[in-house]
């Protein structure tokens, strides 16, 4: 019976916890280390949950914050992130679960803040008060993040779209 539990989570979930974590981490290795230690928890743990949207909201909150902690850590601090890799090196990366295009790289290139909620948003349709729930952050907060994420993206968009020409 465990199995069957194990292997629900491993479907229901790691394809959203890896998306989630690659957002923050920009590593594909490392968003699946933290997708697998995220379903570790959930099955060792076994937090009770009201319903469904907040066992989604713990799972993603749980691997944010497992991501802060990778970002935190001495070895992380001695790598190169993805604003160092050049777009013909980024043809060959495969990022789990996500359509690529220049314009989530770019979004991937934003500050944490803007990161977070156009992701959430756009690539995984939550709504403003799920982010804000799942972020820990007021809803008004959340909004501005929106329009100053998609402020910010629109510049980055149009200066390389200025610099290609």
């Amino acid at each position: 019976m465990m199995q069957s539990r194990v292997e629900e989570y491993f479907q229901k979930y790691y394809k959203v916890c890896c998306r989630v974590a690659f957002t923050l981490v920009k590593n594909q290795a490392d968003a699946e280390d933290v997708a697998q230690e995220v379903l570790l928890r959930l099955i060792l743990y076994q937090p009770q949950f009201a319903g469904e949207e907040h066992e989604k909201a713990w799972i993603i909150r749980t691997a944010i914050n497992l991501c802060k902690d990778l970002l935190k850590s001495k070895w992380n601090k001695t790598t190169v992130g993805m604003e160092a890799v050049s777009p013909e090196e980024r043809a060959a990366f495969e990022i789990p679960n996500v359509e690529t295009d220049d314009t989530f790289f770019v979004v991937m290139e934003l500050p944490e803040k803007y990161r977070n909620c156009l992701y959430l948003f756009y690539y995984e349709d939550y709504s403003i008060r799920e982010i804000a729930r799942i972020l820990e952050k007021p809803e008004n907060t959340i909004k501005t993040n929106l329009k100053r994420g998609r402020e910010a993206l629109r510049e980055k968009l149009l200066e390389r779209r200025l610099l290609c020409h």
